[in-house]
């Protein structure tokens, strides 16, 4: 017998999960988290947001932006984080361990300079929604 699909979970309430972690993990900014698409509900075993940043002072910085994917695979949260305005910037796979790609390509990269905070969010989120 198929395992039931669970409930949706309430959209501020996954929001408000991901942007407290993101403002614990890439601080000082501060992150909003919006559904990937207009309307939907986000479940923890499929879903992509968008996290928009503000510096400390409350100016919009859109270059650190990011796309978060929430998926199950083989019974296993894994994410993917990616620059939301910069797709040629490397992303972070996070599955059983943290994997950066090059964005244009796909193939395996080095972390980038500014990867750490990410590599942490991925670690904290994982850890929260497991």
């Amino acid at each position: 017998m198929p395992t039931p699909e669970p409930p949706p979970l309430p959209n501020t309430d996954l929001a408000q999960l991901v942007a407290a972690a993101a403002d614990l993990c890439r601080k000082p900014l501060r992150h909003a988290v919006l559904p990937g698409q207009p309307g939907e509900v986000p479940r923890i075993e499929d879903c992509c947001l968008k996290i928009e940043v503000r510096g400390p002072d409350g100016e919009r910085l859109p270059r650190e932006d990011l796309e978060l994917e929430l998926y199950r695979s083989g019974g296993q949260l894994n994410l993917t984080l990616a620059w939301a305005t910069e797709p040629e910037r490397p992303m972070l796979w996070h599955g059983l361990h943290p994997v950066w790609m090059a964005g244009e390509t796909g193939q395996r990269c080095a972390r980038p300079l500014d990867g750490a905070p990410l590599e942490a969010l991925a670690r904290r989120l994982r850890a929260l929604l497991a």
